[in-house]
């Protein structure tokens, strides 16, 4: 147990600075965090974090692969050789150069398994239990000692030994009140009457969010509203126009799909995010008004569509073929919904393209790609559409968001609770972490989709199944 006694001694010693004005607390970071998020390090304010060895092994594991967690594997390598040059990391380095009280970071070199029960096998997760056990014991009730993970079987098992364990919660939004991007307001009759025939309003409450579209009820009369889009610009009400030809042969089939159109055409509004089940229209509607600003209103140079590549099931391994025949079965969902607006068969509109979307692509108007290779690009004057956004980090969606050239409209969309990706879930994905953190943006919009309408199948089998 190389270094428990010392590590155990100067975790004390902080916690009794004469300066301290509170118990530190020391965290213990399982692997999953790191490659979720490697500034998690920093998050912890003025507490203690530890790093077991054998975190940084199972770390070291994925330094070569080239993903996004293998990004994440790299940068907690140079975090960590970075702090590594500011002291001795066994002994604790202090995290925060600028701040009075700053926690430190100790790797923690040792574990005792015989604290443990024999059942257990000797892994990494264990390993992280064996050293809370160990910390928390030398502690006492003088500082708490939590494991943080994403590992829902470990925080189960740390639970069953009494120690306390939780997710990472910096990211985690709280999914139940997830901001839907419209509301019901009551209002007079006289004031539905104006805003018809004015076509704008004052603000009928005073918290409305930018972009934030309302129905107005008449508070007399449920069967009298009206819709309204709030416009920070103004601080008013703007009254929406129906949009009676409908985009590519697409049309709003129900009240969110309606309020979804109207963000997703605003050029003002550079991020739209829609989020829903299965079937609710959130690909097919921001495909269709991506083809109507960059084919026919020219607004845009290019269509970009992309999603990350997770598979469904059992993966089924490596795939034959070049770039292009290996991507196709993750792209396809794109391609189906291209296919069905291109062919007309959506509205009924005549097709445009005699080869479908290969002469969009051909043309240099539209893009299909997996989100591998976005790191590093400018995108400039592209109406961009990232879909299966919820299979994304937050630190993902930083990196896509902050590649939006000059001119570019970004659109995210998904299902938080159709998630594939294992180190993530409903409350701190991507997709939800975006919604919540742009609600106050003047150029973003979101819009909640319940009702589903690809068939009366798919609607039935989503509520029942």
């Amino acid at each position: 147990m190389t270094g428990v006694s010392e590590l155990c001694y100067r975790f004390t010693k902080s916690a009794l600075l004469p300066k301290a004005r509170f118990m530190k607390k020391v965290f213990i970071l399982d692997t999953n965090i790191l490659l979720n998020n490697p500034d998690s390090i920093f998050k912890f304010d003025d507490n203690d974090v530890v790093i077991p060895i054998s975190v940084i092994e199972e770390v070291d594991t994925f330094k070569k692969d080239l993903s996004e967690t293998g990004r994440n594997a790299r940068e907690v390598s140079r975090i960590l050789d970075r702090l590594r040059e500011k002291g001795t990391l066994s002994s604790g380095i202090r995290l925060f150069d600028d701040k009075e009280e700053s926690g430190s970071l100790f790797v923690y070199l040792g574990h005792n398994m015989n604290v443990l029960p024999d059942v257990l096998a000797d892994n990494t997760d264990n390993h992280i239990l064996s050293i809370a056990l160990t910390l928390q014991k030398q502690f006492g009730d003088g500082r708490k000692v939590s494991i943080i993970t994403k590992d829902s079987n470990l925080r189960i098992k740390a639970d069953a030994f009494g120690i306390a364990a939780e997710d990472f919660e910096a990211d985690k939004v709280d999914i139940s009140h997830l901001y839907s991007g419209y509301r019901n307001v009551k209002a007079s009759s006289q004031a539905i009457n104006d805003l018809y025939n004015r076509r704008e309003m004052k603000s009928p409450v005073p918290d409305l969010y930018p972009n934030e579209f309302v129905i107005l009820e008449d508070q007399d009369d449920s069967n009298q509203f009206v819709y309204g889009m709030y416009d920070p610009q103004g601080e008013v009400v703007r009254m929406l126009e129906p949009h009676s030809e409908g985009v590519w042969g697409i049309y709003p089939r129900n009240l969110e799909q309606t309020f979804a159109l109207e963000a997703l055409l605003d050029d003002n509004i550079k991020l739209v995010t829609l989020s829903g089940g299965a079937g609710t229209g959130k690909t097919l509607m921001a495909i269709a008004a991506g083809l109507a600003k960059t084919t026919d209103e020219d607004e845009y140079h290019k269509l970009l569509v992309a999603r990350p590549i997770f598979p469904l099931g059992k993966d089924l391994g490596f795939l034959p073929g070049d770039l292009d025949e290996k991507l196709n079965p993750w792209m396809q969902p794109i391609f189906d919904n291209l296919e069905l607006l291109l062919s007309g068969g959506a509205g009924g509109r005549h097709k445009r393209f005699g080869k479908g979307y290969q002469e969009l692509i051909n043309q240099g108007m539209l893009a299909v790609e997996p989100l591998t290779y976005i790191r590093g690009r400018s995108l400039p004057n592209q109406y961009f559409i990232v879909d299966e956004a919820q299979n994304l980090t937050p630190h993902e969606i930083k990196t896509i968001l902050t590649r939006a050239g000059e001119g570019t409209k970004i659109v995210l969309t998904g299902d938080p609770y159709q998630i594939d990706n294992p180190y993530i879930d409903s409350e701190n994905n991507g997709l939800t972490y975006v919604i919540e953190r742009f609600r106050s943006a003047k150029i973003a919009a979101h819009i909640t989709l319940k009702r589903g309408e690809r068939s009366e199948l798919a609607t039935l089998a989503a509520s029942l199944l």
